[in-house]
């Protein structure tokens, strides 16, 4: 965050803070969204519509759409334009789960039997690739050369980020700044992008976009790192996805990062074996999200996520009050105290 900006004050958060505010600012748009979303990822190929449904359908919060939307609506945006871009960025982050899901050997995204487990894992790469099309044929139909360079880059920076996680799997020496950089490009890119573009087609100027663009990467910076405290902190029921993913698959996420820092020799001998594939029981799972429960590892990094949210609202200090800049504010809030 630019030494220039000012923290915005805001009244006490919330007690529950929920995404209520921002579906209601979005709600018209969204459903002109989803209208081009259900028409875009038709095809001639009944297995396409089929696959892409089954996870378009599959009760996401649409999060990255949203956030374009609402920031239209923050700088007073009139146009249409905005539609097409937000299904370009959810097609983006759909394919990029797709992919995920494959590579991960997911069995489950948001409650349901993950697209690779149903329809086999070649299918589901190829329908990623589909829905990348379909966001990169909404993006040139939408005639900026700018919004194209955003969007394209988040895409390029996401899939950099994708091969550095899978690079760092396994490595029990990866650093908390090396996580946070894999981070600010697997998820964060296109939270910052989405945001963005808002500004780009309102026509605003440098600082506008800038600030979106701080609001969306810090949003998403937090996002992701309460996602990975989730993994160690709930049940599988409310995230809607296997419980332990992360530490099966040996990822090195930042609750992983600060138990093996604080632990002494006998815990890291644990986490080296853990990490590296040798533990992965349901008794070693137990043990492991005891190890991290008794460094408050969970804690320290939702306070992590307190930071960057924060960062995300203080972003939005150059905007003047509103329904959309309070809804934007609360929907960071939100981030960091969801249990789901």
């Amino acid at each position: 965050m630019s030494a220039d900006v000012i923290p915005l004050p805001l009244k006490e958060p919330p007690k529950q803070a929920s995404l209520g505010p921002i579906l209601s600012l979005t709600a018209t748009a969204m459903n002109a969204v989803n209208a081009v979303i259900l028409d875009r990822m038709q095809s001639e190929i009944p297995l396409i519509p089929a696959l892409a449904g089954h996870l378009i359908s599959g009760g996401g919060k649409r999060m990255r759409p949203m956030l374009t939307l609402a920031g239209a609506e923050l700088v007073g945006y009139q146009g249409s334009r905005h539609h097409k871009l937000a299904a370009a960025v959810e097609f983006i982050h759909t394919a990029t789960l797709l992919h995920d899901d494959v590579v991960d050997g997911s069995d489950l995204r948001r409650g349901k039997a993950a697209a690779n487990i149903i329809f086999g894992n070649p299918a589901t790469v190829l329908v990623g690739d589909f829905l990348f099309s379909r966001a990169f044929e909404l993006m040139v139909e939408d005639g900026s050369l700018k919004v194209l360079k955003i969007l394209s880059n988040a895409s390029a920076v996401i899939a950099e980020g994708e091969v550095d996680q899978l690079t760092a799997q396994r490595q029990i020496e990866t650093s908390e700044e090396r996580y946070l950089g894999i981070i600010g490009s697997k998820t964060a890119a296109l939270f910052a992008a989405a945001s963005r573009i808002s500004a780009v087609v309102a026509e605003c100027g440098e600082a506008e976009e800038k600030a979106l663009d701080d609001y969306g990467r810090n949003l998403g910076i937090a996002f992701q790192l309460v996602d990975d405290a989730l993994d160690y902190d709930a049940d599988a029921s409310e995230m809607g996805k296997d419980r332990g993913d992360d530490f099966r698959e040996g990822k090195m996420t930042l609750p992983v990062i600060l138990a093996y820092a604080r632990g002494n020799d006998e815990e890291r001998t644990f986490w080296r074996a853990a990490i590296q594939g040798h533990r992965s029981s349901d008794e070693d799972l137990a043990h492991a999200v005891e190890l991290i429960r008794s460094h408050d590892a969970v804690e320290a990094t939702r306070e992590r996520a307190r930071h960057f949210a924060q960062r995300a609202i203080d972003a939005l200090a150059i905007f003047p009050a509103s329904k959309a800049r309070e809804a934007m504010v609360e929907a960071a809030q939100f981030a960091v105290s969801r249990g789901y």
